[in-house]
């Protein structure tokens, strides 16, 4: 099958009562348009149209893949005209082309292929999808015949009160072959509303001999329009329980499922734990066997097998290899590689560095464009002072060294397999490889000093005393 795919997304929105076009409001890290296009995209479509309004820059900015063609309505006269308006896009065009709205953000690739499959076989010119809806007001509702063919749609400002109870209705997905496109020039103004209805072309298609059906194969949470805040509110709680619980069939414990978040594109091995409160962003891939602690964000990132992340923690753009040991209170910035049996602690924050396995940095610490060895310790208050106010510079520290509590390092510096780093030093000069270094004034004592201040501080002022 030859396939195009069309977005209508050029819907001003008025009732989300915000600045922001309609479609590019999100569910949690998507916009409802890209919900839309990642959906359209698993069809593997020859090419995705997305029809704009005068929000067009603002849309074409926020969209992924860059290769989205776009046509614009400039003035919203209705989804008939929306459609006819990709007329120049779709002239060399020859097959079934899809009609989506940027605003059902949660329709799905299974339930598009399967409305494809049935136009296929059955040879339609038109096919659509409803659903029967629990609330059918404001849904355009599908007139049948008494043999069950469908008719018309007749919009609910149009309606009659008998075809007001009917609860079949238009979800708005249709499959279009090219060769009906013509008749779009057919719809006739909606002198009510101003505008031109494209559901109207099922009547025209119907009546000129063309083939059609109707497959009530959507459910209503799957095929909700979202035009409210609240209607938003609602699609990402259906979102979240509809992911969810097909990883909970895959083997993944969530100990309160209604207060995690999960991207369409996170990936979570079997007998993994999250606990509450847990987000899981972007193209993230957790291992098996996983503990995933309350408060963590992860973005973008892979925690191999058995790894632990605690409370309170962030990744962002990292690798976390197997039973290491994240947090709690890390940050663990864009580019790292944590190494397995590593052990990344309280108030530590890495960027862009590489930690070996079975490294330790418990606590308190600031590890920057660092390469770090295998089984090194770095002690409390460890710094990387890997910027000197121009440039950025790395430093090394090779396996099982020890790096003191309160340690600089000055990059670019590198400190040898097995050197020791005495605590409090600020090290400027690479250390060899099984030596100590130390950099620190030398301590004196000086007696009496403190007995002396504290007199003076009562107004007694010690005779011979320079204080």
């Amino acid at each position: 099958m030859k396939l195009a795919v069309v977005i209508l997304a050029a819907g001003r929105g008025e009732r989300m009562n915000s600045t922001l076009p309609k479609v590019l409001h999100r569910i949690f890290d998507r916009t409802m348009l890209q919900c839309v296009i990642d959906s359209s995209e698993k069809l593997m479509p020859l090419r995705i149209i997305a029809v704009v309004g005068k929000h067009f820059k603002e849309i074409r900015k926020s969209i992924k893949p860059e290769n989205i063609l776009f046509a614009v309505q400039k003035k919203p006269n209705g989804t008939g005209d929306a459609l006819l308006k990709t007329k120049t896009l779709l002239k060399d065009f020859r097959g079934t082309i899809l009609v989506l709205n940027g605003d059902v953000p949660l329709i799905t690739s299974e339930t598009l292929k399967k409305l494809l499959g049935l136009h296929q076989r059955a040879k339609n010119d038109i096919s659509l999808i409803s659903f029967v809806a629990a609330s059918p007001a404001s849904y355009g509702r599908i007139l049948r015949d008494r043999k069950g063919r469908i008719n018309s749609i007749i919009e609910d400002k149009d309606a009659t009160e008998a075809q007001k109870k009917i609860n079949e209705v238009n979800s708005g997905v249709y499959a279009i072959e090219s060769s009906v496109l013509p008749m779009l020039k057919d719809i006739p103004l909606n002198t009510a509303k101003g505008e031109y209805y494209l559901t109207d072309i099922i009547g025209i298609a119907r009546n000129t001999g063309h083939k059609i059906n109707a497959y009530c194969i959507g459910s209503e949470d799957e095929l909700m329009g979202v035009n409210t805040i609240s209607e938003l509110l609602k699609a990402r709680r259906l979102f979240r329980e509809r992911l969810a619980d097909a990883w909970i069939k895959k083997g993944v414990t969530f100990l309160d499922h209604d207060s995690i978040f999960i991207s369409g594109n996170v990936v979570i091995g079997k007998n993994t734990i999250v606990y509450p409160d847990v987000c899981l962003e972007g193209r993230t891939e957790i291992g098996r066997g996983c503990t995933i602690y309350p408060n963590v964000r992860i973005i973008d990132s892979i925690i191999k097998d058995g790894a632990v992340v605690k409370d309170s923690t962030v990744i962002e753009g990292s690798v976390v290899r197997a039973k290491a040991v994240v947090g709690p209170f890390a940050h663990i910035r864009p580019g790292c590689d944590i190494g397995s049996e590593a052990k990344i602690g309280n108030f530590v924050e890495i960027k862009k560095s590489v930690i070996g396995g079975r490294t330790k940095a418990s606590h308190l610490s600031y590890l920057g464009d660092a390469s770090i060895g295998k089984g090194v310790n770095i002690g409390a208050g460890t710094i990387t002072c890997n910027y000197d106010g121009k440039k950025k510079s790395r430093t090394t520290i090779e396996d099982g060294a020890f790096i003191g509590s309160d340690t600089q390092l000055i990059a670019p510096v590198k400190v040898g397999k097995g050197a020791y780093i005495g605590a409090g030093s600020t090290i400027t000069k690479c250390v060899p490889p099984m030596s100590l270094s130390v950099s620190r004034a030398d301590q004196k004592n000086i007696e009496g000093w403190a007995a002396k201040k504290l007199k003076v501080s009562k107004g007694q002022r010690v005779k011979g005393s320079k204080l």
